[in-house]
């Protein structure tokens, strides 16, 4: 129970009438978002917020629509997933710091992605380290489920890096595991054969630079796009080498690219360990990496849960979802694993099971 001494109330004041819409929201949507996940009422009039309700959740709408607004003051913008995460990070940082001590110059600044298209700020604490570990390792594996921005993020910064002259090029594979990587049996040029399964890199690409510049990257080379079994007999240096998808490497696959890795190179892997789409009893290549590569310096591996799902709300539902019941179904197998082994082991005991004779 909240007893009236723990209530409080924050006033606010934006001086720029000019951002009240985008950061309050459409019909108020984003200040009510900070109502349910926070816990507090939140009352606008004209620039003036007032914040109530207990003194921690009080604290943490407060930084949310601080951050938010800056954000705005920035030039940048602000839909309900940045509300999201700018919420989901004050919840964070509030687990570990007395969020009301905190004053603005000490409060956490959020790891950002910047290119002259777009600038991308992460959105929970899970793509702030992985921001961060792709600042200073040279090669980082994103492990996590659909819509946690492992693939998105570690586009955005490979296109920083080409944008900045730290790489010559930029280099994006995923198997094409849905075609057996037997293109040869798909119509059309090489082009058209690829461009389906490697799409989702595309459209984080473009939306990191103008179009016209990656087409002219992708025809000049400084941008290559590719299946994994491309990257066969290459030494990759001084570049920006993405594979996506790497769930659905063989582990020789996998081994393979690792080794691709060159001089002033920084390579991402990406993928989730759950969602492999490997013929049934062949080992994710991705899998056994992480498992060998895990203390080996140099390399970061960065996991993301379903509470890091930046998508729709909704999309962290079905992850959660779908985890349980694959646990629910593995625990069922072990069960009989275990009743089979269990019933052979009756049927070989000795006070049950006596050998006959042999015939002579």
């Amino acid at each position: 129970m909240t007893h009236a001494s723990d209530l409080t109330h924050v006033v606010l004041a934006f001086d720029d009438n000019r951002l009240i819409g985008n950061l309050y929201g459409q019909f108020d949507q984003h200040l009510a978002l900070i109502e349910q996940r926070l816990g507090v009422d939140v009352v606008a009039r004209g620039n003036q917020v007032t914040i109530r309700g207990p003194h921690e959740a009080c604290s943490r709408a407060r930084d949310v629509l601080e951050a938010l607004y800056t954000r705005l003051q920035g030039g940048e913008e602000v839909q309900i997933g940045e509300v999201e995460g700018a919420i989901r990070m004050a919840i964070a940082v509030g687990a570990q710091l007395p969020l009301p001590t905190l004053e603005p110059k000490t409060r956490l600044k959020l790891a950002q992605i910047s290119t002259r298209r777009k600038t991308v700020v992460a959105r929970n604490p899970a793509q702030d380290a992985y921001i961060r570990a792709m600042d200073r390792a040279s090669m980082v594996f994103g492990l996590g489920p659909a819509g946690t921005g492992k693939t998105y993020l570690a586009v955005a910064y490979a296109a920083a890096l080409l944008e900045r002259g730290e790489v010559a090029r930029l280099i994006l594979s995923r198997p094409a595991v849905e075609a057996g990587e037997r293109l040869g049996f798909l119509p059309g040029d090489m082009k058209e054969k690829v461009d389906p399964y490697l799409r989702p890199l595309y459209d984080a690409l473009y939306d990191m630079m103008p179009p016209e510049k990656v087409e002219r990257c992708l025809t000049s080379g400084a941008i290559e796009v590719a299946p994994l079994a491309f990257m066969r007999g290459r030494t990759l240096a001084n570049a920006a080498v993405i594979l996506d998808e790497a769930q659905n490497t063989t582990a020789m696959q996998m081994k393979m690219f690792l080794t691709r890795l060159g001089d002033g190179s920084k390579m991402f892997i990406t993928g989730d360990p759950s969602q492999v789409d490997l013929p049934a009893g062949q080992v994710s290549g991705l899998v056994e990496a992480t498992r060998i590569l895990k203390d080996v310096e140099g390399i970061v591996q960065l996991r993301f849960s379903e509470t890091d799902v930046v998508r729709h709300e909704l999309v962290g539902r079905i992850v959660t979802a779908y985890d349980v019941e694959s646990r629910e179904r593995l625990a069922a197998r072990e069960q009989q694993r275990m009743r089979s082994a269990r019933s052979i082991e009756s049927q070989l005991d000795p006070e049950v099971f006596t050998p006959r004779e042999p015939v002579v």
